[in-house]
């Protein structure tokens, strides 16, 4: 089972992420917290695989809560949970190790596959918020140069895929676009990382985003 912490101080949010988790069957909520003090203490009681981490609470800013939870022996994966309109906290939660960024109301399949990456070992990022994330991490031109000779080590199909990838899709959703098998886009996937130097995918979107492929 992929055990999961909730960590929102809005009620129904954390009640709309249970409902659609609790769905799954390889996922149980293990734990949840309104408060940023709490993310701690309760990840190190529950040990989850995976926690869903709000990026701006009252009580404590969720970055607080990532860097200690990032200082923990074994810690979770942690995506941070945003709104469309994508806050000023996502470049620092990215450089802290958030391994993803997600809307509050993504899609229940959407939000169970993310889960499932995280726990994998992956890293997400929500096509609703992809373009503003990668927009606001971006360092501007002066890394733009950087990014763009790292491209060029790319195959056409290779660069087709990081675009893909920039655009928050999954291996699955990169295979039905390219008319690729899900084992075919996930060796692409690998050698495009390699490449690059990026350690996951939300590192190569923002290679993608500084080097032109993403507007």
């Amino acid at each position: 089972m992929i055990k999961v912490m909730l960590a929102d101080d809005e009620d129904l949010v954390r009640s709309g992420l249970r409902m659609i988790l609790s769905s799954a069957g390889d996922v149980e909520v293990v734990a949840e917290c309104d408060d940023g003090h709490l993310v701690v203490d309760l990840a190190r009681k529950h040990r989850p695989h995976v926690v869903l981490l709000d990026i701006r609470m009252r009580s404590s800013d969720g970055l607080v809560a990532l860097r200690r939870l990032r200082d923990l022996p074994d810690p979770p994966k942690v995506a941070m949970l945003t709104t469309f309109d994508v806050d000023e906290y996502v470049s620092e939660a990215l450089r802290l190790g958030a391994s993803g960024f997600l809307l509050k109301d993504t899609e229940p399949e959407q939000l169970v596959r993310a889960v499932r990456d995280l726990a994998r070992g992956g890293a997400v990022l929500d096509p609703g918020v992809a373009a503003r994330v990668l927009a606001a991490v971006a360092d501007g031109e002066r890394a733009a140069e950087p990014a763009r000779r790292l491209l060029t080590s790319l195959s056409e199909r290779e660069r087709e895929v990081l675009v893909l990838i920039g655009q928050g899709l999954s291996n699955a959703e990169i295979g039905a676009t390219l008319h690729l098998s899900e084992a075919t886009v996930k060796g692409y996937v690998s050698s495009v990382l390699g490449k690059i130097g990026a350690v996951n995918r939300v590192q190569a979107a923002l290679v993608a985003f500084r080097g032109g492929l993403i507007a």
